[in-house]
Parts: structure tokens; sequence; C-alpha cells
């Protein structure tokens, strides 16, 4: 478990950005909302791409777009789970991307 605190900590990170973040938005500021959480999601995956050493980070976008889904139920409707999709996706893209920093680095 000790090798996984980076890991662990960035899924925190990702779980406040998806509970918390929401309540401090008004009825109006939802697409921006939407935005934010995007934002954060890419750069928490370039983050653990970089950061991590362990095989468990490709689990990280599916992670992702699953503990989104109990956000929708709380905090939007149903036409909310697409976005799940774009978690993953998004969280893909920066993950690949945060391997590639890495390895240009080294």
């Amino acid at each position: 478990m000790k090798k996984y605190i980076k890991e662990l900590i960035i899924l925190f990170i990702q779980l406040l950005v998806f509970y918390i973040l929401p309540l401090s938005a008004g009825p109006t500021d939802g697409m921006g909302l939407v935005v934010l959480i995007i934002l954060a999601t890419f750069i928490l995956s370039i983050i653990l791409g970089i950061i991590s050493k362990e095989k468990i980070k490709y689990l990280y976008p599916i992670i992702i777009s699953i503990l989104f889904i109990p956000s929708v139920f709380i905090y939007y409707n149903e036409s909310a789970l697409i976005h799940s999709i774009w978690y993953l996706v998004i969280s893909i893209i920066g993950l690949f991307i945060g391997i590639i920093v890495k390895k240009i680095i080294k």
C-alpha cells in the first residue's frame, strides 16, 4: 500500500474536485464548472503520468470515470452521465502526455 501513496494522493485530490468543487458553484456556473473539472482531471492525469512508476496508473482513467458517476446523481441529473466518458478520454490523453513528458525528461 505504501508504494501506491502518490497515486492515492492524486486520486484523493480528484475526489475533492468531483465532490467538493460543485458545492461552490452557483446555479448559473454549470458550464464553467464542467470546464474546470475537465481541466483539473487533465492536469492531474499528466502529473500522475509523470510521477508514477507503478503499472496501476493505467487503471486511473477507468477509476476516474467510475468515481464521477455517483456525483452525477448528487449534483447533476442523468443527462450528465455522458461526462464520465469525457473524463475517461481526457484522463487517458493526460496520462499518455505525462508518460511522454517523463520519457523526454529521462
